[in-house]
C-alpha cells in the first residue's frame, strides 16, 4: 500500500547556469521509476543551485540562478528551489548540503509526529529518506584525483543513496561495477535510463545566446525572457572565472591520490 511506502525527497544540487527542460526532466523521470520500485512515494524534489564560490567559468551569480530555477519550476507542484547553498560565502560540500537537509526534514518529521501523537493520531508513517538526483556522468567525478573526500563518497552513497538518470551512451553501470565502493552500496544507487533521447546542455545553452542563436524549446520561456532582460550569457560573462582553478580543488584536503577501489 502507498501509506507504508518510504517518502522520499530528490535533491539535485548543480550550477544550473541556466536551468535547462532536461534539469527539470530528471525529476519526472526519478519520480516515476522510484514510484515502480514499489518502495518509495517522492513527496518533494529540490533544486539547489551551488553558491558563487565554486568557481566555475561562466558561472552568473547566483541569484540570476535562483530567479530562473524558480521561474522554470513555477508550473511544478513538488519541486522547488532552495536557496541555502547558494546563500553559502564558499563553495559547500555536496555531502553537507545533503545534511543540512536532511537534518531540516527530520526535525519536521518529527514535530509532525509529536502533534500526531498528542492528537492520538497515526504516528506509524516512516521518517523520510533524501537521495542525491544526479545524470550519469556524476558518478564518473569520483575518479578525479582531489575532488572528493573517500569518506563523504561513503556517507552520499551509503547513508543517503543516488538516483542516477543515464542517456546516450553513458554507463553507469559500468562505474558502479568498476569500483568496490560503489558496489558494496549497489541497492542504494537506482540506474534508470532515459529512453526519449533529451540531450539539452546547460554549455551549449550558453554557446547559442552567445552568439545570438534561439534556445527556444530548450529552456522556458519566462527563462529566456529573464536572460534578455538582464543581459545574460554574453562573450564577457563566459570570461568570468576563467583560468580559477574549481573550489573544491582547492578547499578538499589534500589526500593520496587514488582510486575508488584502493
Amino acid at each position: 500500500m502507498a501509506s507504508h511506502r518510504i517518502p522520499l525527497i530528490l535533491l539535485a544540487c548543480g550550477s544550473f547556469n541556466p536551468i535547462t527542460n532536461q534539469h527539470m526532466r530528471l525529476f519526472e523521470l526519478a519520480r516515476d521509476y522510484m514510484h515502480s520500485t514499489g518502495q518509495y512515494r517522492v513527496v518533494g524534489g529540490i533544486v539547489s543551485p551551488v553558491s558563487d564560490g565554486y568557481g566555475k567559468q561562466g558561472l552568473v551569480l547566483a541569484k540570476h540562478r535562483i530567479a530562473m530555477a524558480k521561474l522554470a519550476l513555477q508550473s511544478s507542484n513538488w519541486v522547488t528551489v532552495d536557496e541555502w547553498e547558494s546563500q553559502q560565502p564558499d563553495w559547500t560540500e555536496t555531502v553537507v548540503t545533503m545534511r543540512y537537509h536532511y537534518e531540516r526534514f527530520l526535525k519536521e518529521y518529527e514535530q509532525s509526529t509529536e502533534t500526531r501523537s498528542g492528537a492520538g493520531g497515526n504516528t506509524t508513517s516512516p521518517p523520510p529518506h533524501l537521495k542525491l538526483l544526479c545524470g550519469a556522468d556524476f558518478l564518473d567525478t569520483f575518479k578525479i584525483p582531489g575532488l572528493w573526500q573517500d569518506d563523504h563518497v561513503e556517507e552520499l552513497v551509503g547513508h543517503f543513496g543516488l538516483v542516477c538518470v543515464s542517456r546516450g551512451r553513458l554507463q553507469p553501470e559500468r562505474a558502479v561495477h568498476e569500483s568496490d565502493m560503489l558496489s558494496r552500496h549497489g541497492r542504494n544507487i537506482f540506474l534508470l535510463r532515459e529512453w526519449v533521447m533529451n540531450e539539452v546542455s546547460a554549455t551549449e545553452v550558453r554557446r547559442a545566446l552567445r552568439r545570438g542563436l534561439s534556445v527556444k524549446y530548450l529552456i522556458p520561456d519566462s527563462v529566456i525572457e529573464y536572460i534578455h532582460q538582464h543581459n545574460l550569457y554574453t562573450e564577457d560573462s563566459e570570461r568570468r572565472n576563467k583560468g580559477s582553478a574549481l573550489r573544491p580543488l582547492i578547499k578538499q584536503p589534500q589526500q593520496p591520490v587514488k582510486s575508488l577501489d584502493d
